[in-house]
């Protein structure tokens, strides 16, 4: 039996089942910038990156500039770069569709100290 295909969220770094999670890539914008895009079927071509479906790892997503080395992007940074609004608007709505669910999986809330609670030991 094979398993399920597992990614790592650009924004928490947590790894999920790949269908937990939205794609991304460098699409275009509405006046034909470069633009991180969502890519919700998977399909586009090129590199992807993928997120958790939330405003929190989105933020931390934009917050450690992890688009623009997750998907390889080498043009200019700031305004005229790469932009994310997209994505962020498609995250909000996908939140907002979403019931809150707090022990559920897909209520993923991450939080900013990655290290407490992790061992030495593997």
């Amino acid at each position: 039996m094979a398993s399920e295909p597992v990614r790592t969220c650009v924004g928490c770094r947590e790894r999920a089942a790949k269908r937990e999670l939205v794609r991304v890539t460098v699409g275009s914008d509405s006046e034909g910038h470069p633009a991180v895009v969502p890519d919700p079927r998977g399909t586009a071509p090129g590199r992807g990156a993928h997120l958790h479906p939330t405003t929190t790892c989105y933020e931390l997503a934009v917050r450690r500039k992890a688009f623009g080395r997750a998907l390889r992007f080498t043009g200019p940074a700031g305004p005229g770069g790469l932009t994310s609004t997209a994505v962020g608007e498609h995250v909000a709505r996908l939140e907002s569709a979403r019931p809150a669910a707090p022990h559920d999986r897909t209520s993923h809330h991450p939080t900013e100290d990655r290290t407490e609670g992790w061992s030495s030991s593997s």
